[in-house]
């Protein structure tokens, strides 16, 4: 088999792979309402309101912030004011919350803004009442999109932090 040959075959199966899964980026086919950020789908009405499907799809997981911003916007405040409801109600929980970007920029300045605002989530649940021993940060820059393109559409989806839950785990 020639160079070139061994080439387009490659070029195929990466191609391939690449569409193999189109919603691999989608939170199980759930979409993100940027105008409405308190669920990513619709819950039973029988949902245990203390189970992580409740907390992320009826409490929200996330909060989206603006372009080069890391404070909240009210309706961010809103969802984690029900986070932190939540979590006062739910002690057995520890989070995880991750700081994400849009692709603009470079690698550091993503990583310092992600930062930034997990950093920002974290002080507001602590205001709120929840013990700081519980929360716990991590930057992912640009390094981690939930859409991929070059529109504004896709940066805002990106401009996140994500709060994860922690079952029975301690600090």
């Amino acid at each position: 088999m020639t160079t070139i040959s061994r080439f387009l075959c490659l070029a195929a199966v990466l191609g391939l792979t690449a569409c193999a899964n189109p919603d691999r980026f989608n939170d199980a086919g759930n979409t993100v309402d940027l105008n409405n950020q308190q669920g990513l789908g619709n819950v039973p009405p029988s949902a245990d309101p203390s189970s992580p499907a409740y907390f992320s799809q009826t409490v929200g997981d996330r909060v989206l912030f603006a372009v080069d911003q890391s404070t909240l916007s009210p309706t961010a405040r809103t969802t984690l004011d029900g986070q932190a409801n939540w979590l006062l109600d739910n002690q057995s929980y520890n989070i995880l919350v991750e700081g994400h970007a849009d692709e603009q920029g470079t690698r550091e300045y993503n990583l310092a803004l992600s930062a930034k605002r997990a950093s920002a989530v974290q002080q507001y649940l602590v205001a709120r009442g929840v013990s700081a021993a519980r929360i716990k940060t991590i930057p992912y820059g640009k390094e981690r999109p939930i859409e991929i393109c070059s529109d504004e559409s896709c940066y805002a989806k990106n401009r996140r932090a994500v709060t994860v839950l922690n079952a029975g785990l301690s600090s």
